[in-house]
């Protein structure tokens, strides 16, 4: 696989290049800022974008989503349920930051269970809500990329618009802990970790256990 992670924006958050190396296609994961610099990455990985892939609907990470499409021509993709926020500056929180922000509107809307095919690369798509109503992981062989709901010792805000604390730990437990230890985490700000490392450093992880049971 072809993976190249980018920190993008004020809030930095984290922007995934990733291919498959045999057929140079690609999709950029969260593009929320920074629109030339993810380019210029796509351009030196030698890739065709085929999907800009949003695990939510804030503006952190679809900031980027028009320059993308009209550079690449990939396919938006994002879930059912945070599919309106593309195009509602008010939804995807771009006000906050004193910005009027819109995306160009899904061209695919993404359920739980559906596959995203990148060459040979498979990419399947968990409904992981709580920090959003359509928050998504994306499970591939052996990583997760886990948007804003799961970090590598954190989770993501529940305060916002359509959050829910008890509905981001259930995501956790019956989710994204079915993981075994060994694999890589990419979550949607800070660090690459392992579940193992989650499981024995993140206090939400045993939150999530005791609060569910």
């Amino acid at each position: 696989m072809i993976f190249e992670q980018i920190m993008v924006g004020p809030t930095q958050a984290n922007c995934y290049v990733v291919g498959c190396a045999e057929t140079r296609v690609g999709a950029v994961v969260d593009p929320g800022d920074e629109a030339v610099r993810i380019l210029s990455a796509v351009r030196r990985l030698d890739l065709e974008i085929s999907y800009i892939i949003n695990t939510h609907g804030h503006i952190d990470h679809i900031g980027a989503n028009k320059e993308l499409k009209e550079a690449t021509d990939g396919a938006i993709l994002i879930h059912r349920l945070d599919a309106p926020m593309l195009i509602s500056p008010s939804r995807n929180m771009s006000l906050l930051f004193g910005k009027f922000t819109n995306s160009p509107p899904a061209d695919r809307e993404l359920e739980d269970g559906d596959t995203i095919e990148i060459g040979s690369l498979r990419l399947d798509v968990m409904h992981t809500p709580g920090h959003t109503p359509g928050g998504i992981s994306l499970a591939g062989k052996g990583f997760v990329f886990t948007g804003d709901t799961l970090f590598a010792e954190s989770i993501g805000r529940t305060d916002f618009p359509g959050g829910s604390y008890q509905q981001i730990l259930r995501s956790i437990r019956e989710r994204l802990l079915a993981f075994p230890d060994e694999t890589e985490i990419y979550p949607g700000h800070g660090w690459t970790t392992t579940m193992a490392d989650i499981r024995q450093v993140n206090p939400f992880v045993a939150e999530a256990l005791r609060t569910l049971e």
